[in-house]
Formats: C-alpha cells, structure tokens, sequence
C-alpha cells in the first residue's frame, strides 16, 4: 500500500510535516502541491523549497488542479499546469472534481493529452466516484473514492469493470477516520481493490491540513 498526500498547509505553519514526507518518501506514492486552490497567482518562494526537498527524496509532486467538474475551459486548466510546472518543477498533475459521466470523456481525453504534452508525467485524476470506465485509460491513477470514514464504512459498491484494472491505479482518500481506526481505512482499502490511499483524521472544511497516521506507521506494510 502506498499513500497519496494532499497536504494543504503552508510550509510556514507546519515546517515539520514537509520535512517528514522527504523523511518517508518510501511510503508515498505522491504529495500534492496546493499554494492557493492551485498554483497561485505568483510564485511562493516556500513551496518552491519544499517541492525540491521532495524531489531529491524521491519524492513525486503532483500539482493541484481544479477542473471544476468539466466546466472550466481546458486553457486555464493547463495554464495553472503550466505554472506549476515553471514555479514548482511538479512531475505531474493532480486534477480535482473531474467530470465522471460518459459526455465528459472526449473533453477529458483531449485535456489529459495536452498536460501530458507540456510535462505531466503522472495524471491523478480525482473524480471521488467510481466513473465511466473510459476515464480509467487516461490516467496514471484515479480517485474513485473521497468522502468521510462514516461513509466508507458502511456503504461501498465496486463496478465490474474495475477488475480489468490492476489495483495499482485507484486511489481511495477518506477523511474523518478516528485515529485508532486507520490502519483499517488502510486494510479497507487494499481489501477493495486500491493500492494507494489517504487515510486522514482531519474533518472538512480542509481535512488535508495535517499528515496521515499512516505515513510512520507499519500497517501500510511497505
């Protein structure tokens, strides 16, 4: 099991969590760069620092990315890209609230090929659903879960065509685990076909501002 880290704090406020994902760059699949619900209007000179530590741990940084649901133009959303990549040298994108019906797959596709085109290594795309299966070809890894741990516990379905699929490219990110009952989020998650997950205690309105438990723990047995 790895883990995928959105962490949404400054590295001003929590200087500690930065230094401890290079420390466990073993355990983490990606962290996502998030300065300003994307890249920001100007380059913030500590995230700069802190995505080059991660880098030279081994670390893939991954920029955030709103696609509003589809329905921002597919030009701002490779401009902020654009500018991770300048600002932050990010080795990929992480695209949240994707489009998940069958109508938003060609401009999904289109869109994908372009970031791919001006550096994106790797493409999360977060849909926090199980979405249409042709979503699955497009990117490197897909979120098919967000959402609280009072609702991963107790309702979960897995469409067929996941099986095609090796684990390795979905991703579960749940919120409001109690931390005694993260290594199961973990266990949960390997158990419904997910090698990558996010377990954190965090609560909305930013549940990503601090660390997973499970990032010094031993039950992602890496």
């Amino acid at each position: 099991m790895r883990l995928l880290i959105p962490l949404y704090v400054h590295p001003s406020q929590d200087p500690g969590a930065w230094a401890l994902l290079a420390a466990e760059s073993h355990s983490v699949h990606g962290v996502v760069l998030n300065p300003a619900n994307g890249p920001g209007s100007v380059r913030d000179p500590a995230f700069t620092a802190v995505s080059r530590a991660l880098r030279a741990a081994g670390v893939r940084v991954l920029g955030y990315v709103d696609t509003g649901y589809g329905e921002r133009p597919a030009r701002e959303v490779a401009n902020d890209f654009a500018r991770h990549r300048e600002w932050y040298e990010t080795d990929g994108c992480f695209l949240d609230q994707v489009a998940c019906e069958k109508d938003g797959l060609p401009a999904c596709r289109r869109l994908v090929g372009e970031l791919r085109r001006i550096g994106a290594g790797t493409v999360v795309l977060n849909s926090g659903v199980y979405p249409e299966p042709g979503y699955a070809r497009l990117a490197d890894l897909i979120v098919v879960f967000e959402g609280h741990w009072s609702t991963y516990a107790t309702t979960f379905s897995r469409p067929e065509w996941t099986t095609r699929y090796p684990p390795e490219r979905f991703c579960h990110l749940v919120y409001g685990v109690p931390p005694a009952l993260v290594p199961l989020a973990v266990r949960t998650a390997r158990q419904r076909h997910a090698a990558v997950c996010g377990p954190v205690t965090g609560e909305l309105p930013n549940p990503w501002a601090g660390l997973t438990p499970a990032l010094t723990g031993e039950e992602h047995d890496l």
